[in-house]
C-alpha cells in the first residue's frame, strides 16, 4: 500500500539525499584518503539539502502537490536548511587542511572567502529564524532568560541597546527581506566547492555536484525574478475591520476585479497597504466561497497582526494571493471529528459557512476550546441547529481545563478505524491529539491538521 500523500514529498527528498551519498561513496576517493572525502560529502550533502529547501519555497504549483500544500513544504524547507547547516560542521572538521593545491592559489583563497561568507551567513540567518521560537525550543531556560533581560534592562543604557536592537532585527517584513539573501549565501558555498574541492577528479562526483547546486541556484532565481509575474492577484478593497473577540479581528473585503477562487480552509497570501506601508502575510480564509465578502480572522500574535486594528481601515486596498493549502474535509471519511484551538476555529468557520452551498460529511463533531467565551459561538450554534448532522462541543478552559483526546474520544463513542479527524490550533495541542489519536487506533491517512504555525 502506498503511503499517504503528505509523505510521498519527504520520502522522495529522503531518497534523493541517500542516493546521492550512495552514489558519492561508491565512486570513492581518487587518491584513498576517506576522511578528507567524509567532510566534502558532508558539504556535498548540504548543498544539496539548501538545494531541495530553495525548491520548496520556489512557488511552483508542482511543489505545492508534490508536498501536500505550501504550509508543508515550508515546514520541510525549515528542517532540510537546518539539517543542511549541521552538515557544515563536519565538512568544515574533516575538510579543513586537506585541499588540493591550485594553480596559483588564486582559486583556493577565493574559495575560502565564500566559505566564510556562505557559513557565516547562513547560520546568521538560521539563528535569526530560530531566534523568536527560544520559548518553546527552550522551556526550561526561559525563566532564567527573562529575569537576567528584567536585570539587564534595568540599566539605562542597555536598555536603549536592547531597543536599537529590536529595531534593526524585529518585523517580519525586515526578516523577510533579508532571509532572500539566502540563496546568494548558498551560492558563495557553492562556488567554493567547485574552487576548492578535492574530490573533483572523478567527473561523475563534478558533475553531480553541479547539478544539485545549479539546480538549486535556479530554483532560488526562478522564485525572485519569474514567480512574482506568474503568481495569481486578485485586486480588494478593505470593506469592514472589526473586533471579534480579544486580540481578535475580522478584516472583510470586496472584490474589485476578478475575485479569488478557493476552497474552504485553505489560506492565501493578503497583501494590505496600511498607514505604515504595505504589509504581507499568509491567512486562512474563514468565509464561504459563495460569501459577499472574502473574510480573514486575524489574531493579534505579532507586530503587524497587533496593531491591525488601529493601522487597517475601510476603503484601503489590498491584494490576495492564492490560494493554498490541501485542509480540505472532502478528504476525510463521513464520519469525522473537527478539533478547533483558539484561533484554529478559522478553516472550521469556511467550512461551516460553506454547509449551505457543499454538503458536508454525514456527521461531524467539532470541538471548539478556548478561554473564555468562544468566538463566534452564537454563530456555530446556529449552523448546528439547521444541520442535524453537525454536532458542536463548545469547551472553556477557563473552567473545565484543557481538552484532552480522551475527552473527545469518550464523548464520539464510535469506532476510532472509522472516523478522520481534522485539527487546527497550537502546535503542542495537536501534536499531543495526534499521538493519542493514533495509538487508539485513528489511521495516520485519517489525521488531517492545517500547520499554521509556520507562518
Amino acid at each position: 500500500m502506498l503511503p499517504p500523500v503528505r509523505y510521498l514529498g519527504p520520502l522522495s527528498a529522503g531518497a534523493l539525499a541517500v542516493g546521492f551519498a550512495v552514489l558519492w561513496i561508491v565512486v570513492g576517493p581518487p587518491d584513498g584518503g576517506w576522511a578528507s572525502f567524509a567532510g566534502q560529502l558532508a558539504g556535498a550533502e548540504a548543498v544539496l539539502l539548501m538545494s531541495l529547501a530553495m525548491a520548496l519555497i520556489s512557488l511552483l504549483p508542482v511543489v505545492e502537490t508534490w508536498f501536500d500544500g505550501i504550509d508543508r513544504a515550508a515546514i520541510w524547507h525549515r528542517r532540510l536548511s537546518v539539517t543542511g547547516l549541521v552538515l557544515l560542521a563536519p565538512h568544515v572538521m574533516f575538510s579543513s587542511g586537506h585541499r588540493a593545491p591550485a594553480p596559483g592559489g588564486g582559486g583556493q583563497q577565493v574559495g575560502g572567502l565564500l566559505a566564510q561568507a556562505g557559513v557565516w551567513g547562513l547560520l546568521a540567518l538560521a539563528a535569526w529564524a530560530i531566534a523568536p521560537r527560544w520559548r518553546t525550543m527552550l522551556p526550561w531556560i526561559g525563566p532564567h532568560l527573562a529575569r537576567t533581560a528584567e536585570r539587564v534592562t534595568a540599566v539605562p543604557v542597555a536598555r536603549r541597546v536592547l531597543a536599537v536592537c529590536r529595531w534593526i532585527f524585529g518585523g517580519y517584513e525586515r526578516w523577510r527581506a533579508l532571509h532572500r539573501l539566502t540563496g546568494l549565501f548558498l551560492a558563495a558555498a557553492f562556488v567554493h566547492g567547485l574552487l576548492d574541492g578535492t574530490m573533483f577528479g572523478s567527473v561523475v562526483l563534478h558533475w553531480s555536484y553541479l547539478i544539485t547546486g545549479g539546480t538549486g541556484l535556479a530554483f532560488y532565481l526562478y522564485r525572485e525574478i519569474v514567480a512574482r509575474h506568474l503568481t495569481a492577484l486578485h485586486d480588494y478593497q478593505v470593506a469592514a475591520v472589526t473586533t471579534v473577540g480579544p486580540g481578535l479581528t475580522e478584516i472583510s473585503l470586496t472584490a474589485l476585479g476578478r475575485p479569488i477562487v478557493f476552497t474552504p480552509g485553505q489560506f492565501a497570501m493578503l497583501f494590505l497597504e496600511t498607514g505604515a506601508g504595505w504589509r504581507r502575510h499568509p491567512f486562512t480564509i474563514s468565509s464561504a466561497p459563495h460569501d459577499r465578502f472574502l473574510r480573514f480572522t486575524i489574531k493579534a500574535l505579532g507586530d503587524d497582526t497587533t496593531r491591525m486594528q488601529t493601522l487597517v481601515r475601510p476603503g484601503m486596498p489590498a491584494v490576495v494571493g492564492g490560494p493554498h493549502g490541501r485542509f480540505d474535509r472532502s478528504r476525510g471519511t463521513d464520519r469525522q471529528i473537527w478539533i478547533a484551538g483558539g484561533i484554529g476555529i478559522t478553516p472550521f468557520l469556511s467550512w461551516l459557512r460553506a454547509l449551505d452551498q457543499q454538503s458536508g460529511p454525514a456527521q461531524v463533531d467539532l470541538f471548539y476550546s478556548a478561554q473564555g467565551k468562544a468566538p463566534f459561538a452564537d454563530e456555530i450554534t446556529a449552523l448546528a441547529e439547521a444541520h442535524p448532522g453537525l454536532r458542536v462541543h463548545l469547551h472553556d478552559t477557563t473552567t473545565s481545563g484543557y481538552l484532552t483526546a480522551d475527552a473527545v474520544l469518550d464523548t464520539v463513542d464510535t469506532d476510532p478505524g472509522r472516523l478522520s479527524v481534522f485539527l487546527c490550533g497550537p502546535a503542542q495541542m495537536v501534536d499531543s491529539f495526534v499521538r493519542r489519536f493514533r495509538r487508539a487506533g485513528v489511521r495516520s491517512r485519517n489525521l488531517h491538521r492545517e500547520h499554521f504555525d509556520w507562518r
